[in-house]
């Protein structure tokens, strides 16, 4: 959870580096308006992410994208790399609030594009501005979290932004799955975006006095060149290879072969040194981190898909499977912020990879026809436990190890990290998918029935593994003494 050793970066003044308040807890009086804005923030992002997963094969199947479905999710991992870098670098030098704002802005614009698409390419573009968006933004929130609250309450609130995906979890895809149904998927992307306006009037004017960056011109240092560069080429090199995934013939070899040529160097010179090696410490806990978010994502990305096409769900019902996630993501993330776990929380991350690999291999289970749909919100509801154990201890464990004036590098780090295994793992998902036919899916529950259920066992399957990866890797994130 660290970024590229040598940085150039302005140290935050003392007085944001302590804020006043330090007793009590997030909710006391002088965090409370802060904490509660930048919740809110975050679940506007869990309301879009459960609330478009639910719309999504609908939305594919009308815009004659079912093959490309893997594309539509990965676009949005894509164009947040870059943000996540510009994110990193603008907040360690102006503060976290205009990155925040902008970020905000974007993803608003993403979501319209996207519903008002008339192609499933129109449709991808929407996802990758709104990417861009989100990569500006969840940087951003990482900053203010390190400036504005002290050590020992982190933890807690690195909780709270799982709690707020709970609410989202439970009703967003029943709401998206009704919208869906009875008004059609485009209302999902257009209404969104005005759940914008709560989140800014609570959180910014909070953000503007607790997070403000170097008040002189003078004590700015200059955007590193360099890093956005290399973030134009991670960008664009994983685009690269997502499009060649897709399109499986010989041609595609070479965006494959351009792809991983922008890519390599890019991967080397944005995340730690000894990253792709699991050194231990520091880069073990950024692997780690790309690993468990690239394995859930690629496997949740194509549930709705599998039992709306292989079992005959509508929206809502497929949508509401992964509802009870959101709640035992909180509760796990609440059972590492305990002070009486803090000594086993590299115990507690392995758990939550074995946890996460289960659930993953028990989703395709269903493609049995006699096996309950539930056993997939079952599983899900075990996995989301384990991801709440990992993800959130990873984000501490990234705050504690980074320095005040770094602070927006590594956590840019860490998130470039998490998207670039969420497009790479989706890519190779998406081929396998793609190769045994996934995308001549067709709708059980208006017409024909579903074919190929080996595609979705080509993508579930592996990532099950690349869980268990990631597993042994937990056994690498301490340092040796």
């Amino acid at each position: 959870m660290t970024a590229p050793e040598a940085r150039d970066a302005t140290t935050v003044p003392s007085e944001v580096e302590g804020p006043e308040g330090d007793e009590g807890g997030v909710l006391s009086r002088p965090y409370r308006a802060l904490s509660v804005g930048i919740v809110f923030v975050e679940l506007l992002i869990a309301f879009e992410a459960t609330a478009v997963g639910t719309a999504m094969p609908v939305a594919a199947r009308e815009l004659d994208g079912v093959s490309a479905y893997a594309f539509a999710f990965s676009a949005y991992f894509t164009t947040s790399l870059f943000g996540m870098v510009l994110a990193g670098q603008w907040a360690d030098r102006d503060g976290p609030l205009a990155s925040l704002t902008t970020g905000i802005g974007a993803f608003a614009a993403g979501l319209l594009l996207s519903g008002t698409a008339g192609t499933m390419w129109v449709f991808i573009l929407g996802r990758a501005v709104q990417g861009l968006g989100g990569g500006l933004v969840v940087v951003a929130l990482y900053v203010v979290v390190a400036r504005a609250y002290p050590e020992r309450l982190r933890p807690a609130i690195m909780a709270a932004f799982a709690a707020g995906w709970v609410v989202p979890s439970v009703v967003g895809p029943l709401i998206a799955g009704a919208v869906t149904e009875h008004l059609g998927w485009r209302w999902v992307f257009t209404g969104i975006p005005v759940l914008v306006v709560l989140p800014l009037a609570l959180a910014l004017p909070q953000i503007r006095r607790r997070t403000s960056g170097p008040r002189e011109a003078a004590d700015r240092a200059p955007l590193d060149r360099r890093r956005i560069r290399l973030a134009l080429g991670i960008s664009l090199g994983a685009a690269l290879l997502q499009y060649a995934a897709q399109e499986l013939d010989w041609l595609s070899l070479v965006p494959a072969l351009a792809g991983a040529a922008l890519l390599v160097p890019a991967v080397l010179g944005l995340l730690p040194r000894g990253t792709c090696r699991a050194a231990r410490g520091l880069p073990s806990v950024v692997l780690l981190r790309g690993i468990a978010a690239g394995a859930f994502i690629a496997a949740e990305s194509f549930v709705p898909l599998m039992l709306v096409t292989q079992r005959g769900l509508s929206p809502t019902l497929a949508g509401f499977s992964l509802a009870a996630a959101g709640g035992t993501w909180a509760l796990g993330s609440y059972v590492q912020s305990r002070p009486r776990t803090e000594p086993y929380r590299a115990r507690l991350m392995f758990l939550g990879m074995v946890l996460l690999a289960a659930a993953i291999a028990t989703v395709p289970s269903v493609l049995i026809h006699a096996v309950p749909v539930w056993i997939v919100a079952v599983a899900w509801g075990f996995g989301c436990f384990g991801m709440g154990l990992v993800t959130a201890s990873t984000s501490v464990l990234l705050l504690r190890l980074s320095a005040p004036e770094e602070t927006g590098a590594n956590s840019a780090a860490l998130q470039i990290s998490d998207g670039l295994s969420n497009v790479l793992l989706l890519a190779v998902g998406g081929a396998a998918f793609a190769a045994l036919g996934g995308g001549t899916v067709t709708d059980t529950a208006t017409s024909a029935t579903g074919s190929h259920p080996a595609a979705f066992a080509a993508v579930f399957l592996p990532m099950a593994g690349v869980a268990l990866v990631g597993a042994w890797v937990t056994t690498r994130v301490r340092a040796r003494s």
